[in-house]
């Protein structure tokens, strides 16, 4: 009974917010990618050339953008899509990248247009690519929500 008991604990601090948390480096390569449309949200951690072209070449109607150079020997990506937008408005921001446990943690927030704040109305489609050292740990992605 004990050992299930210290056992249910581990897992316990294992999985809450027990532990420390340290920043984690990572670069925003999101000027360096062509103009592109995906049609709906995407959340992907590419940790491959193959997995990046594929991601591609579903995005745009019509038109596959080149993919940005990545030196997958070395760094990881993630890509965070929002699908169309309504206006020039719309951006994806990273919040935090942190490591705990094992597992890396980015939090992107959605900036939206404020009302009276000039923006272009056209259809966009607001992106953020960012790099991370190369890891073999468990990479979470999640919505901060909007600002």
């Amino acid at each position: 009974m004990l050992v299930l008991l210290a056992g249910a604990i581990a897992a316990y601090l294992a999985t809450s917010g027990g532990g420390t948390r340290r920043a984690v480096a990572w670069h925003d390569i999101s000027g360096r990618v062509e103009p592109a449309q995906w049609a709906r949200p995407t959340i992907s951690v590419i940790r491959d050339r193959h997995k990046l072209e594929g991601l591609f070449r579903v995005a745009t109607f019509g038109r596959h953008p080149t993919p940005p150079q990545i030196d997958f020997s070395r760094r990881e990506a993630v890509l965070v899509t929002t699908g169309p937008r309504s206006s020039t408005g719309y951006a994806l921001r990273v919040e935090s990248v942190t490591e705990k446990s094992g597992t890396i943690d980015v939090v992107v927030r959605e900036r939206t247009p404020a009302l009276g704040q000039r923006v272009t109305p056209r259809l966009t489609y607001p992106l953020l690519m960012i790099t991370l050292a190369k890891s073999t740990k468990h990479v979470h992605v999640r919505y901060a929500g909007r600002s």
